[in-house]
């Protein structure tokens, strides 16, 4: 089975792909469920229960204005984020919502959206129950959808069917077309490579032909870059602070501005040694991207918006700091770098999680972290081994890290965690180069170690916003 990169890397609103992206899908598809059932003139009343960890941490995932939006029919990569407040506000004050916008009911959202604080539903912590009622207010339809993580969404049939396959397989995953090559893991990409003598980006950009032409492939990728770059330059101009209760201050703008050389904003002037500037350009490009996220803005899932700012953090450094030695240009790097963080990704996605609600923080900031070393990595030059190599060491050092933000907002401690992830991949791909690619600990251990890691991780660490910082912080 092979995940494709634009699986990945979707283009979505924040602060959350499994509550925020996840949810609006789940919702649309259940609003076209009606449809294609002839249900959807029938209805006159939906009811969506959110479980688990959904549930615990939805208000401040805006799961309930995601559901609302989803649906009326909008999708997570076209919907215009600044408008979803006023459209919210909209159906709470008319107390109504335009299924797939036609089909016009009563709608109140306290009512409508309940938040089940018991136990999760038995298939995955980001459970959803949707039930249509006719007229009569007998039910005529009820379906449960999962948010499994970096907007992937499985409906009850579909997580059936999950359950009966092997580990590293899923009905997210693609089935494999007749040219595709293949691989459940890290040794088995490696030796498939190593055979053709390919790059890891060369096969997973020839996976990537089988299910569409090489033209749309790279103009794609180049569009999720140019969201990412947009991402962080209005990240980098916008003040305020972040909604959610919280007074979070943006910090990306006046960041920018001393790193831009006007040392008098505040009269606080940037006093930082000249040779760790790159640095605090990284941090800089990271926090403009969460902030972003934590603001409900678009964002690109990579792979998830949790972690949405480590990978473009690391590619804009690579685009604006280093020169190449190799004879790559601008866009055939950022191409590359895409492509070999996808591998690693999948690997994660099929033999492990990309969601911290089932494994915690390790799952989002750990993931991108190792995908970002291994991307740049390979345009830095390096050998498929050393790719290996700093993909291991990005997610070996973050085995463990839990999700416990703060009032349930992807702001504290997701952020500022997002530098730390940008930083450790640069630092793991650095480290990858000095060496010659030969380790103790392979990629595939670690991912199985993340896994197993996950599995005995408590679960108020596990984006419930029930253990850690979330219960430790005391707002005065």
């Amino acid at each position: 089975m092979i995940i494709s990169i634009f699986d990945l890397f979707k283009i979505g609103v924040g602060p959350s792909s499994s509550h925020t992206v996840g949810p609006m899908i789940a919702a649309k598809r259940f609003t076209e469920h009606l449809q294609q059932h002839h249900l959807l003139t029938k209805t006159h009343r939906v009811t969506t229960q959110l479980h688990g960890s959904l549930a615990h941490t939805g208000k401040g995932h805006a799961t309930s204005s995601a559901i609302l939006m989803g649906l009326q029919g909008e999708t997570p990569s076209e919907i215009n984020a600044p408008q979803i407040p006023e459209m919210v506000k909209s159906i709470i004050r008319s107390k109504h919502i335009h299924l797939l916008n036609s089909q016009t009911i009563h709608f109140i959202r306290k009512r409508d959206v309940i938040f089940d604080l018991g136990p999760p539903l038995p298939q995955h912590p980001n459970g959803l129950t949707f039930t249509a009622f006719d007229q009569d207010g007998i039910v005529i339809k009820q379906r449960q959808y999962f948010s499994i993580g970096g907007g992937f969404v499985l409906s009850e049939d579909e997580i059936l069917e999950a359950s009966r396959l092997p580990p590293n397989q899923s009905p997210s995953s693609r089935s494999i077309q007749t040219d595709a090559i293949d691989f459940e893991s890290c040794e088995e990409l490696l030796d498939h490579c190593e055979k053709r003598k390919w790059f890891i980006a060369d096969l997973v950009l020839h996976n990537e032909t089988t299910l569409r032409t090489e033209s749309d492939i790279r103009a794609g990728i180049l569009t999720l870059w140019q969201v990412m770059e947009d991402c962080i330059k209005t990240g980098c101009k916008t003040q305020g602070t972040l909604p959610g209760g919280l007074h979070v201050e943006r910090r990306a703008h006046k960041l920018y501005r001393q790193l831009r050389g006007d040392h008098e904003v505040d009269n606080q002037p940037l006093s930082i040694s000249e040779d760790l500037q790159v640095m605090d350009w990284v941090n800089l490009f990271a926090l403009a991207v969460n902030e972003q996220n934590a603001a409900g803005g678009r964002v690109v899932t990579a792979p998830t918006n949790g972690a949405a700012g480590v990978i473009p953090a690391v590619l804009a450094y690579y685009v604006s700091f280093v020169n190449p030695k190799q004879a790559l240009s601008k866009h055939q790097g950022i191409i590359t770098f895409l492509l070999t963080a996808s591998a690693i990704g999948s690997l994660f996605k099929k033999n492990a999680s990309i969601s911290a609600a089932e494994v915690g923080c390790q799952g989002e900031v750990g993931v991108a972290c190792s995908m970002a070393a291994a991307g740049l990595t390979a345009v830095l030059g390096g050998t498929n081994k050393q790719i290996e190599n700093a993909a291991e060491i990005g997610m070996e050092h973050n085995l463990g890290l839990t999700c416990d933000p703060i009032k349930g907002l992807v702001q504290i401690p997701c952020i500022e965690r997002n530098t730390m992830g940008a930083i450790q991949a640069i630092n793991a791909a650095r480290l990858a180069l000095l060496g010659d690619g030969i380790h103790k600990v392979s990629l595939d251990q670690v991912i199985a170690t993340m896994r197993q890691t996950g599995k005995d991780m408590q679960e108020k660490y596990k984006e419930t916003s029930k253990g850690g910082l979330a219960v430790n912080f005391i707002e005065c």
